[in-house]
């Protein structure tokens, strides 16, 4: 096998170097510099090739070569199923700092995503949470209709609320699933208080846990006005194995449950398999098809079936770039579906044929109660 053609920097060199990309655009709003990422993920191309075994493999299986590619774009993308089979780490797993899995299903066994550094993690979902669900800095309580970060640990989606919460909030994070239950009656009261003290919110939850959430209103006849300034963040997973949800519909009742404005309800698009997250752009939340975008060391290429970049607004599959992925695998190409417009991308869902996944499925058969 020939060997990486692009020099290959270390672990601690391309972390410091990832830092200061993201902190650059997340302190100072500086314009990501185009061929600093290119080169950046080219770099740390060579780094996984040279230090993770199963991504070497594949890279010379579907490449033939282990050289760089010129263009970012071309760099080789593994299936997020394959952090199912494979073990995708440029590091002992022993030393892992966070380990995460993917929700799995029935018939299938969760993926893993090993962590070195958790820094990246929070310095990336920090990044991009503050510029587009707080781009006006408020400060707010969090209220998640999601597990516990401290009984599941291994939830990135928990995990990012936790540090959100700890960071930003004005008291610390709350968590209302617990095992399969939804703990209607401890949210309502929790947020009755905060109305009583006009402190704005910010709700994060699955689709399915806002849908449990909301039968539970409705029949029990429940409605809240927000304080001003409070946001919804809706964490994705529409399609279930049971249950089929269009987002209009839900936010129409998001908005009549809580007094809200739909363009005050955010779509956040991530995965476990990725670092850093995607979110619907201001201009777009008025409109059903909301445009979604991303921090600068996190680009999306749609491609056809066979793998090949297809024409902006062509619908294709979804594949990622994610500079924070430095311990696993920066591409990852997915069965999620969509089509570019301008910077960003329309979310269209998953094949139909594909397997179930998603952090959704964790939340589908909730049993929300209220007593």
């Amino acid at each position: 096998m020939s060997a990486p053609s692009f020099a290959t920097l270390s672990a601690a060199e391309l972390d410091e170097r990832i830092l200061a990309f993201i902190e650059a655009w997340h302190t100072s709003r500086a314009v990501a510099n185009e061929h600093e990422f290119g080169v950046l993920a080219r770099e740390l191309f060579a780094y996984q090739v040279a230090e993770n075994a199963p991504y070497r493999a594949f890279v010379q299986s579907v490449r033939g070569s282990l050289e760089a590619p010129d263009d970012w774009r071309q760099i080789p993308a593994v299936p997020a199923s394959a952090f199912k089979e494979a073990t995708l780490a440029t590091f002992d797993i022993r030393r892992a700092e966070a380990e995460f899995h993917t929700s799995g299903t029935t018939q299938a066994r969760a993926g893993r995503h090993y962590l070195e550094r958790a820094a990246l993690y929070r310095a990336s979902l920090l990044a991009g949470f503050d510029r587009f669900m707080l781009p006006d800095g408020a400060r707010l309580a969090y209220l998640n209709l999601l597990p516990d970060a401290r009984t599941q640990p291994h939830s990135s989606l928990s995990f990012m609320m936790q540090v959100v919460g700890d960071e930003r909030g004005v008291r610390p994070p709350a968590f209302y699933v617990q095992g399969e239950e939804l703990e209607v009656a401890r949210f309502c009261d929790d947020l009755a208080a905060l109305g009583r003290a006009n402190t704005p919110v910010c709700i994060t939850g699955t689709a399915f846990a806002f849908v449990a959430l909301l039968d539970t209103f409705e029949r029990q006849g429940l409605r809240f006005t927000l304080p001003g300034a409070s946001r919804i963040m809706e964490t994705g997973g529409f399609k279930g194995r049971v249950r089929s949800v269009e987002r209009p519909a839900l936010y129409a009742r998001l908005s009549e449950a809580f007094g809200i404005a739909p363009q005050a309800i955010v779509a956040e698009y991530g995965m476990t398999e990725l670092l850093s997250q995607y979110y619907d752009t201001p201009a777009s939340r008025a409109g059903d098809a909301r445009v979604k975008a991303g921090p600068p060391w996190l680009r999306t290429v749609v491609v056809d079936a066979e793998g090949a970049e297809v024409a902006a607004g062509t619908i294709g599959f979804l594949r990622h770039v994610d500079l924070a992925n430095r311990s696993s695998a920066i591409a990852i190409q997915t069965e999620d579906r969509g089509y570019t417009i301008g910077e960003g991308f329309v979310l269209l869902g998953r094949e139909t044929a594909a397997p179930l996944r998603g952090c959704s499925l964790n939340a589908e058969d909730l049993a929300a109660r209220y007593d």
